[in-house]
């Protein structure tokens, strides 16, 4: 990296700025922090605000890189090894400390001890290490994860996963019998009896999992605005870990709008926000979260510009989210992510970022933005222009000579010509879950083909047979079970007799 790419960066998890050498206590602070974390560079001679070369003498160069050693070995244990390197930017000198990420944490300032002496890195400031931290740093260095640790106060016989149990042996046709959890390193045998580990009691619905992990679960809220306030609405997620990310996806889902058009008997959908993208980082938000942190649970804000998405725990060392299409990828919870692979979670190692990636290139009006609230990792994505992406307003749409509504705009605002019969027609930007509300209270449990059909119903009023196997692309048999299913549950009637036989709302 080059000094004027060195000098364009802000401050953050992996470097500072210092304009003269800072205390002893200071530099060993901020030395063990990048230690502990994914190392880092402490650049001396640059001042940050406002960001300026100011150097260093050049008489003073070697002095200062003795002291800076001798601080370094005399007061941070274990030992941490630095680089120190000399920069000639334009006839100012500059220092350079770099620090490697350790591989024996925590690392500690002597005189403090492990206890009062731990830091770590969050964001671009350092601040001491809890006992959380301090524990998972310890862990860390015998290469043991939090999730694998036996719980000692119920027996497997006695802990009741039965939702696990059922979702587990539908998805992969497997049975979960005690062989299959010991090969998933789910139980652990001790003195001849067998303990679930921490993953198993989280993946339970036992009733030990809300007195040990009350807070694994995901808040989510709907505000009105664009800051924390007033709810629409909101929803605790505190189901089974398996089942938690869907469910909060759903969540998102009923509260983002959906553009729709038709071409022929065909609905074109497009989300106001890069759906694909929010379900894959609330999949990393559940399998990459430090579930050693107590009081901490996950957070799902929708405002009206942004969609924040907050898991407890900091981002993995050798990840970065500037190097989104690397296919990076480093487990926390290292039980919890084949068992999350096996139920089709987690499609393969390192392919989430790639994915909210991919995503995003398709919604040029949305940003994505991280950063680390304390000890937690955020992902926000913000719409650029929110007036220029906001749902439609009257001056979108006009009439024809016939009356028909023809539309002037596509839903987000690029111009687009459109057919303007009863499939070309402009509706405003909703939810699904919006629109169904006023026909059916169990909005979760209908299916993706059965939402098809009712969406269609209130754009069309009526539907043949035929016209709803072209819309949910499917054959004879399965269309009569959805449509027979669908006047059971008393949302659509079947009118007519014959070939001439239709279906409408109720």
């Amino acid at each position: 990296m080059s000094i004027l790419e060195i000098i364009n960066k802000p401050e953050g998890r992996k470097i500072e700025f210092k304009e003269n050498l800072p205390s002893k206590t200071d530099l060993c602070k901020t030395v063990v922090s990048f230690a502990n974390d994914a190392g880092g560079e402490i650049i001396i001679g640059i001042k940050n605000k406002p960001r300026k070369v100011v150097g260093v003498n050049e008489e003073d160069l070697v002095k200062i890189e003795e002291q800076i050693s001798n601080i370094i070995h005399d007061n941070c244990f274990p030992t941490i090894l630095p680089d120190i390197l000399f920069i000639n930017h334009k006839g100012k000198h500059i220092i350079v400390i770099k620090i490697y990420k350790g591989s024996s944490p925590p690392y500690y300032i002597k005189q403090k001890g492990k206890e009062k002496g731990t830091y770590i890195r969050v964001g671009s400031t350092t601040r001491l290490a809890s006992s959380d931290i301090i524990n998972e740093l310890e862990r860390l260095k015998q290469g043991v994860s939090f999730d694998s640790l036996p719980v000692h106060s119920k027996k497997i016989s006695e802990l009741d996963f039965s939702l696990f149990k059922e979702q587990f042996e539908e998805i992969t046709g497997e049975e979960l019998t005690i062989t299959v959890l010991q090969k998933l390193n789910l139980i652990v045998n001790e003195q001849k009896n067998q303990f679930p580990t921490n993953a198993l009691v989280l993946l339970s619905n036992d009733n030990i999992k809300e007195k040990l992990f009350p807070y694994a679960k995901i808040e989510c809220a709907r505000f009105k605005g664009n800051v924390p306030g007033d709810f629409i609405d909101q929803k605790t997620i505190d189901v089974p870990l398996s089942f938690q990310a869907e469910e909060a996806y759903k969540f998102v889902l009923r509260h983002i709008s959906k553009g729709s058009t038709y071409e022929s008997v065909y609905r074109k959908d497009r989300w106001e926000y890069p759906a694909i993208a929010i379900r894959e980082a609330i999949r990393n938000a559940v399998i990459h979260r430090d579930y050693s942190l107590k009081g901490k649970d996950i957070k799902i804000a929708i405002f009206d510009d942004k969609i924040e998405i907050t898991s407890p725990g900091k981002l993995m060392p050798t990840i970065d989210f500037n190097e989104m299409e690397a296919g990076q990828s480093d487990i926390r919870n290292i039980i919890l992510a084949p068992v999350f692979k096996k139920l089709g979670i987690i499609e393969q190692w390192g392919n989430g970022l790639l994915l909210i990636s991919e995503d995003l290139k398709k919604y040029p009006e949305i940003k994505m933005e991280w950063s680390e609230p304390g000890i937690a990792f955020r992902i926000t994505f913000k719409k650029i222009n929110v007036e220029q992406h906001k749902t439609e307003n009257p001056s979108d749409v006009s009439e024809d000579k016939k009356g028909r509504m023809k539309e002037k705009t596509s839903y987000y605002g690029r111009k687009r010509t459109k057919k303007t019969d009863i499939y070309g027609q402009k509706r405003p930007i909703t939810t699904d879950y919006d629109r169904l509300r006023p026909i059916t209270a169990d909005y979760d449990r209908l299916s993706i083909e059965e939402k098809k059909i009712l969406l269609f119903l209130l754009d069309k009023e009526k539907l043949t047979k035929k016209e709803v196997m072209k819309i949910i692309n499917a054959k004879k048999t399965k269309t009569k079970e959805l449509l027979k299913s669908l006047v059971e549950k008393n949302l659509i009637v079947r009118k007519g007799k014959g070939r001439s036989t239709y279906y409408t709302l109720k």
